[in-house]
């Protein structure tokens, strides 16, 4: 970290020497302290990468910044209301936030929506320009939608801004967040662990830092133009297609790498986002990756010192939206998961309605709602657009049980669906299972069997789904409760009255004192207990929609024997 540190404090430090400070900027880092912070990244918890960073990068600010810190879902679990300005905006603040980072303790929710406005309240965002600085690496957890806020703040704020450090997220959860920052025209930057972290901080309290425009120099003959950026790279889909704009569900991501001896892509050197990137890099030989969703091009680029450099970059990429419906007419399924395979090697697996951007060729997505699934396969052309309800073709399936009419059954009961049809080998394929009073299954049309059992009570009920129906099914299991106690650890089992026809008796459950609960249709039983010699048999009726209690009375051992 330490080169890190060095970087860090020298381009902080660098804004506030170069450039003669105007009135103080006010600005609120937000550090996410819900219990996912704990997960580990090469060892190591985030919440402790972070404490590093904040040690790193605000160990010396400028003297014109006023610095604030908050945090959220660090003191109890489940409140979407847990968040706290732990440092009020001042200047000189670096210390007490480091001081502050280390007393997080991570446990709760995610509320980055109303965390956000806190802060840009405390800012007095609709009197004064201010900017929050958000780390997180989660989503939003407490049904806020991010996005709509940033425009609101946007619209009240007088300069409002909020940059995002996605830390650990993935580049479909980083842009879930990303519209805070480009709804208010902040910057959201990815960091995968603490160099990364320790940069990205970096980059966005510095922009933080504002100044009064250098004077002009006094004239000088044929002075040297400079460059405000050397690189403006620009990508298409296709070969002459039109090139990617900014403003869509997607952005572009850039990554430049040294060129080892023998030509191949070596060492990371950096990292930015959107189609129209503008920037600066060394002169010299590069080796760059241009990243649109699932699309990745590289090319070899070479800087030269006084020029623009401008690479275009070709995906040979198709845009694929499919819609997962589980009949026709019906709703877009949310849940619906699918999973993409391109020239038979597995891509990734989506959930619910995307626009996704995949290699143009051969690909499979296998769409599955519940237990049902189709495959669709596409031979995508480069630039092309493939927009499409898939309609998979489902019924659901509504099950509710009862002991008696009148009477749920809360516990937790088993259900096992199972294909009508019998192997030869007098087996049925198993479809799906669960545990519940009431459950609902999304199955394909067709016949099945529901085998359910809770406790001492089993059965099975056949039912037929049909696509883009309900199907009620209601669960009579005619049953009642049985509650036996005995005097300690007896073993306890409940048994039929009588013997079948080949001299057996059934057992229908067993377990062991001091209380012993069993579900049992209706109907007459045997409750056998035993402790060490001691054994007793006592016959009990069950009613459905009732409960029984029987105590068993300990008793000695008959003289010479067993008692019973």
């Amino acid at each position: 970290m330490q080169f890190w540190k060095k970087f860090a404090l020298g381009a902080v430090a660098a804004i506030g020497l170069a450039m003669p400070a105007v009135a103080a900027e006010r600005a609120v880092i937000v550090l996410d302290g819900s219990g996912s912070m704990w997960a580990q990244i090469d060892g190591k918890a985030r919440i402790t990468i972070a404490r590093e960073t904040l040690s790193s990068v605000l160990a010396d600010l400028p003297d014109d910044l006023e610095l604030g810190f908050m945090t959220y879902g660090h003191r109890e679990k489940g409140n979407c209301g847990d968040i706290e300005m732990l440092v009020e905006p001042a200047v000189g603040t670096g210390a007490a936030i480091i001081a502050a980072a280390d007393g997080i303790n991570p446990k709760g929710m995610t509320p980055i929506s109303d965390a956000v406005r806190l802060a840009a309240e405390d800012l007095r965002f609709t009197e004064e320009k201010a900017t929050v600085i958000l780390i997180t690496d989660g989503l939003e957890t407490c049904e806020v939608d991010p996005c709509k806020l940033a425009t609101e703040l946007e619209g009240q704020g007088i300069d409002f801004t909020t940059h995002v450090l996605g830390f650990g997220l993935s580049d479909e959860e980083g842009q879930q967040v990303a519209c805070l920052a480009e709804n208010t025209g902040g910057q959201y930057l990815s960091a995968a662990d603490g160099a990364g972290l320790v940069d990205a901080l970096t980059k966005t309290v510095a922009q933080v830092v504002q100044a009064e425009p250098e004077p002009e120099p006094a004239p000088a003959p044929e002075p040297t133009p400079v460059l405000d950026h050397n690189f403006a790279p620009t990508a298409s889909l296709a070969e002459g297609g039109p090139d990617i704009e900014d403003g869509g569900p997607l952005n572009l991501t850039w990554q430049w790498y040294k060129v080892n001896a023998d030509g191949t892509k070596g060492e990371w050197i950096g990292t930015d986002y959107y189609a129209r990137f503008k920037g600066t890099l060394e002169p010299g030989d590069y080796i760059i990756t241009a990243e649109y969703d699932y699309a990745i091009a590289e090319q070899p680029v070479t800087i030269v010192a006084g020029e623009v450099t401008e690479t275009h970059f070709v995906l040979n990429a198709a845009v694929f939206k499919l819609h997962p419906r589980s009949s026709e007419g019906a709703e877009i399924n949310t849940d619906a998961s699918i999973e993409i395979r391109h020239d038979g090697e597995y891509v990734t697996t989506q959930y619910g309605d995307k626009i996704l951007v995949l290699p143009a060729g051969n690909l499979e997505f296998d769409i599955k709602i519940g237990e049902a699934m189709v495959t669709k396969a596409y031979t995508a052309k480069a630039g092309e657009t493939i927009e499409e309800d898939v309609i998979v073709g489902t019924g659901l399936a509504f099950f509710t049980t009862e002991y008696a009419p009148g009477v749920k059954v809360e516990d937790d009961i088993f259900m096992e669906i199972f294909d009508a049809k019998v192997a030869l080998d007098g087996t049925r394929r198993s479809i799906a299972y669960g545990y519940n009073g009431e459950q609902d299954f999304e199955l394909p049309p067709g016949d099945y069997v529901m085998d359910y059992k809770l406790d001492g009570t089993s059965g099975q009920i056949p039912f037929t789904v049909k696509t883009g129906e309900r199907t009620d099914i209601p669960v009579l299991l005619d049953a009642g409760v049985l509650a036996v106690t005995t005097p300690t650890d007896d073993y306890v089992e409940i048994r039929s009255p009588t013997k079948d026809i080949a001299g057996n008796v059934t057992s229908f459950d067993y377990g062991y004192g001091p209380n012993v609960q069993t579900t049992l249709k209706a109907g007459d039983y045997v409750v056998f207990s035993k402790k060490d010699d001691v054994e007793s048999e006592t016959p009990v009726t069950i009613k459905a929609g009732e409960r029984f209690e029987l105590t068993i009375e300990a008793a000695a051992p008959a003289a010479g024997g067993k008692k019973k």
